[in-house]
């Protein structure tokens, strides 16, 4: 009889230890590979974690956006592999009916990438403002970091030439990149940008790598028709040569400060500014907007043709006429001044 009883205990034991066990391995299941992300949605969720977030912070913010339904055995797998103390700033793609599992790998390790792309950037301020649109800096910082002079001369730069380090084009960047990285970034694009090749293009045309940038944000200002880029570059590389202003129109605005100039009039050839190209000789201190690779291009193989002069069309095409001599410029000009009136434009 007692051994009866034992033998039941012991069943019962077994049992409920096999019920508890097969409950618990369920829960475990459920916990890592049931889908909890995303479960009835179709697209994509891009989370954001900023720096210094801890795990709770990353939970509420999955849960509180409705991007995982259960929070606890979320939580339950994060301890587990011992992410909640080890959780990374940056940008994650969680996608549609993900586990806890792949969720949590994706967290630990899986940052996605930011696409930054800045072109059409005449200040600074620009510049800070596209660079950092989709990253976790604001753009005071990288502002504030542009005007450090003793930052950025170890770089090379000072406040007139250190726009000439940033060369448009897309980049790939993580989205909690410091301002410092970003510079960094930066600068070493600018370094893969000067290949040797172009160096002595720089060189055998008598210019730095930032007097380049600086006369082709002036050709780049000039004219919008990547096609007519060389041959602007043309005409002020023979002004240079020949130690003759460069009277560019776009330096005087740049000097103005006003963007919103669309006549450039006698009264701005005043200003005394070492931009205004009418009063002073040479180039300005530095470029008067971020140039495109295409500008910069176009003034290391600038045409080479006997133009002084050029003058916008008066048919308001974009293209320019070009003249070797003053009489044939004043020409053309009369005509666009012409136009220009006529358009109502002052």
């Amino acid at each position: 009889m007692f051994e009866d009883k034992k033998t039941k205990i012991y069943l019962i034991v077994i049992i409920t230890f096999s019920v508890m066990l097969t409950s618990l391995s369920f829960y475990f299941y459920q916990a890592f590979f049931s889908p909890n992300a995303l479960v009835d949605k179709e697209d994509p969720y891009l989370l954001k974690i900023p720096s210094n977030a801890t795990f709770k912070n990353v939970s509420d913010s999955l849960y509180n956006n409705g991007v995982i339904n259960d929070i606890i055995t979320f939580s339950f797998v994060a301890k587990v592999l011992d992410y909640q103390e080890a959780v990374k700033p940056g940008l994650y793609t969680i996608h549609p009916k993900t586990n806890n599992l792949n969720l949590i790998r994706i967290l630990r390790g899986g940052q996605t990438p930011v696409k930054v792309t800045f072109n059409n950037i005449r200040t600074k301020e620009d510049l800070a403002e596209k660079l950092t649109r989709n990253l976790e800096i604001v753009p005071q910082q990288f502002l504030d970091l542009m005007s450090d002079s003793v930052y950025i001369m170890k770089f090379g730069f000072e406040d007139e030439t250190v726009m000439s380090m940033f060369i448009p084009n897309t980049y790939e960047l993580w989205w909690n990149t410091s301002p410092e990285n970003l510079f960094d970034r930066m600068y070493r694009e600018y370094e893969r940008f000067w290949t040797d090749e172009r160096k002595e293009k720089a060189k055998n045309i008598g210019l730095s790598p930032t007097e380049v940038s600086t006369l082709a944000s002036i050709v780049q200002a000039e004219t919008q028709k990547t096609d007519e880029r060389s041959k602007v570059a043309g005409v002020y590389m023979n002004r240079l040569r020949i130690n003759m202003p460069l009277q560019a129109d776009p330096t005087l605005i740049f000097a103005a400060g006003d963007f919103s100039i669309r006549r450039v009039l006698n009264v701005h050839k005043e200003i005394d500014s070492p931009y205004n190209t009418y009063k002073y000789t040479g180039l300005p201190p530095g470029p008067i907007n971020l140039p495109e690779i295409n500008a910069l291009d176009a003034v290391l193989n600038y045409e080479k043709h006997d133009y002084l002069y050029f003058c916008a069309k008066d048919d308001f095409s974009g293209y320019h006429a070009f003249a070797s001599n003053f009489n044939e410029h004043l020409n053309n000009a009369r005509k666009y001044q012409a136009a220009l009136t006529k358009a109502n434009i002052y």
